[in-house]
Order: C-alpha cells, then sequence, then structure tokens
C-alpha cells in the first residue's frame, strides 16, 4: 500500500504494509539510521522520533497511523548538526556507546519545546522512558539544561528546522 509521508520537512512516498512500524520505513525503505530498534516493544526509547511534534515510539508505532502528520527524525533536527540539543550532547561528552543518544535527544527536544527551562524533576519525569544502559543520565540531564540555556525555545527550532528542509 502507497502511503505519502511528511518526513524531516521532505514529501515521499512508501510502498509498504499498513502495519509496518514507522521505525522500519524510516531505517530500510527510507534510509535514516538515528533511530535504532531496541527492544521492539516501546520500552527503551531508542526508537523515538516525533510525529506532529509529539515523541512517539517508532518500532511500534504503524505507519498507516501517520497520515498526514509531520514526522521528525534526529536527522530532521538540524542539517548540520547544530541543534542546541546536539551540541550540549557534544560539550557534555553525554554518549558512551551511543545506542540509545537518537532516542534521548528527541525525547529532549521534545520536554524542551513544551518547557523551556525545566527542573531536574521536569527532566527525570520526561526522560524516564528512555533506557541508558551506559547509565549517563546525569550528563543528559546536564546537556539538557545547557541546551535549555542556549536561548529561549531552544527546541522549538525542531519542527520549525524540519519543516523548513
Amino acid at each position: 500500500m502507497a502511503f505519502k509521508l511528511n518526513v524531516n520537512g521532505h514529501s515521499t512516498s512508501v510502498d509498504v504494509p499498513p502495519d509496518m512500524p514507522l521505525l522500519w520505513v524510516l531505517r530500510d525503505v527510507l534510509n535514516l539510521k538515528a533511530a535504532k530498534f531496541g527492544c521492539g516493544i516501546a520500552q527503551c526509547g531508542a526508537c523515538t522520533v516525533h510525529v506532529a511534534g509529539q515523541p512517539v515510539r517508532s518500532c511500534s508505532y504503524p505507519v498507516s497511523s501517520v497520515g498526514t502528520k509531520a514526522v521528525t527524525t534526529l536527522e530532521g533536527l538540524s542539517a548540520t548538526g547544530n541543534h542546541p540539543l546536539q551540541q550540549a550532547w557534544e560539550t557534555v561528552d553525554v554518549p558512551q556507546c551511543g545506542y540509545c543518544q537518537a532516542g534521548q535527544i528527541m525525547s529532549a527536544a521534545a520536554l524542551l519545546a513544551k518547557t523551556p527551562k525545566p527542573t531536574d524533576k521536569d527532566i527525570d519525569t520526561a526522560m524516564s522512558g528512555n533506557l541508558c544502559r551506559c547509565g549517563t543520565y546525569l550528563r543528559i540531564r546536564e546537556a539538557i539544561h545547557k541546551a535549555a540555556d542556549m536561548g529561549p525555545n531552544a527546541s522549538a527550532k525542531t519542527v520549525q528546522t524540519a519543516s523548513k528542509e
């Protein structure tokens, strides 16, 4: 079945089964590799992307549920990798193995879009669904604070950037 999608600001058509998880459409059909397969049951957050600005677990989100809503992946946050969260992640040296980081950043971007100056509790609550086996949670929190300090609505660029590219 053919689906018209808006991914990272670009219209594209894919011919896939309606129950195919969005993750596999992104990775295998559109060759966007940032979102990772972790658990397959929407529990770890490694596959987190935005659909209509909301974080979703793409491993269990069927492509047929996307409809006309915009999809943003880590690749869509910034064409040059200079999104405030990406910069903060590098400055703080967050990743160890890096496997969960795309999902972590996408969840953090959704948080900052809603709460530009989050507290530690806000961050812990928003990020609680993203697992990091390396245990970099304190650095993740520090990087989110750093990105928030880069300016008002630092992560509002998520949707704006994706729709302009």
